[in-house]
């Protein structure tokens, strides 16, 4: 649902500003594509390292937003393990900062997302950077009780939604040569997952 929803506004957004053309397909076109020259051994290998080059320059692109993002969710997440001994210097020891702004906005996203607990807000920001940090929160939020199975629901969806998030809008609009409404991909899809997260909420509660 959230991805329909990101598409179709998306599609919105380009249709005002690229226009609504008809475009006549070129069958002249062959339906063969050209191949690496050489033998099947030289092709292969050539293959292997511009995949593993590419690779590395998609990985490079992506790390500084996860590591920014993903240290800074760490941070702000949990506080010290032990109040009364104060830090620690322990894994995951932070500000508890969502915490705190999570009980200022706990009825919006208890009607959006139905969390009982506002230390989970740090699950949806995390998938911005990483779905796969976000998903190795899960189980700190398991050892203190935080989730519930309606909660396992609305992650999956904003995972599934909001994965690739930071990692695919500024490479693949730069690469279809329309840098210019990257801005307007990231916004979509970020509308899209509050809509996933919220319909995962809401059918939840109907079928379960």
């Amino acid at each position: 649902i959230g991805s329909i929803v990101s598409v179709r506004l998306f599609s919105i957004w380009t249709k005002k500003r690229l226009g609504s053309v008809h475009k006549e397909v070129d069958k002249s076109v062959s339906h063969f594509r050209d191949i690496r020259e050489g033998n099947v051994f030289e092709r292969f290998l050539e293959a292997m390292l511009d995949g593993g080059k590419t690779g590395v320059d998609i990985g490079l692109g992506i790390i500084p937003g996860v590591l920014v993002i993903s240290t800074l969710v760490m941070m702000l997440t949990f506080g010290p393990k032990n109040p009364s001994m104060g830090y620690q210097g322990l894994a995951y020891e932070g500000i508890a900062l969502f915490d705190k702004l999570g009980k200022l906005i706990y009825w919006p996203i208890k009607v959006l997302f139905g969390f009982d607990s506002p230390q989970l807000i740090a699950f949806p920001i995390t998938c911005l950077g990483s779905t796969g940090a976000a998903l190795a929160l899960v189980p700190k939020f398991l050892e203190h009780g935080f989730i519930k199975p309606s909660d396992i629901a609305v992650f999956t969806a904003v995972g599934m939604t909001w994965s690739g998030y930071l990692s695919t809008h500024v490479g693949m609009m730069d690469a279809l040569g329309y840098r210019y409404l990257t801005s307007k991909a990231i916004l979509s899809h970020t509308i899209g997952g509050l809509v996933a997260g919220f319909s995962a909420n809401i059918l939840y509660r109907i079928f379960f």
